[in-house]
């Protein structure tokens, strides 16, 4: 019988103390969650594959499809706080460069206009992440909400620049209604040469 080829995580480390706005003790907490969602990552796909194993998994198999359903929120999890600690930076300063700006702003009419609805998007009721995608089909760049940590991924789009929103990301430095308080700490602290690397691969894939 074939053995599944099985994929362990381990989280990453980003050094990120000294955010504005955002204080060392919210990342410490942050980090610890995000650490969470790594280690259920991979006992998920390890409890799968076991019922491979076992010849269990089928659709009719309640515990297989609950795993299985569960596994897109943790992996997501994972993935979007990787992205999210990675697009940020304690040496912050400045604006984007004019290219990004442009491309940022393309859809928009300007980068203004985007970076206010990628808050007001962030800004809006619920838990979940704000996030601005490239398309690769069209080189489009467009603000999306995204329930929980699976819930409205579009297939195939490029997250450039993500930012957490549930409550967790800010309540030990702001109340729930100052949320617009976290945003602008946020991308106070928006590593911009990041995002840049992240729409110039994201390009470059596209045009292969």
């Amino acid at each position: 019988m074939a053995t599944l080829v099985q994929q362990s995580y381990t989280p990453k480390k980003f050094d990120l103390s000294g955010l504005q706005g955002i204080s060392d003790n919210t990342l410490q907490v942050h980090f610890g969650l995000y650490e969470g969602y790594v280690k259920n990552t991979n006992l998920l796909n390890e409890q799968i594959a076991e019922q491979i194993k076992a010849g269990t998994a089928a659709g009719a198999n309640p515990g297989f499809a609950e795993i299985t359903r569960r596994l897109g929120f943790e992996y997501n999890g994972m993935v979007l706080h990787e992205y999210y600690f990675g697009n940020m930076t304690k040496n912050a300063g400045g604006s984007p460069g004019a290219g990004l700006q442009e491309s940022l702003g393309g859809v928009y009419g300007d980068f203004d206009t985007w970076k206010k609805d990628f808050a007001a998007t962030g800004g809006m009721r619920g838990v979940g992440w704000a996030i601005a995608y490239f398309d690769p089909a069209t080189g489009r760049v467009t603000n999306h909400w995204i329930t929980l940590h699976e819930d409205g991924n579009i297939a195939g789009y490029q997250p450039l620049l993500v930012m957490d929103v549930w409550e967790h990301a800010f309540l030990l430095d702001y109340k729930p209604a100052e949320r617009p308080k976290y945003i602008e700490a946020f991308f106070a602290n928006v590593d911009w040469s990041v995002v840049e690397k992240r729409l110039n691969a994201a390009k470059a894939a596209a045009a292969h």
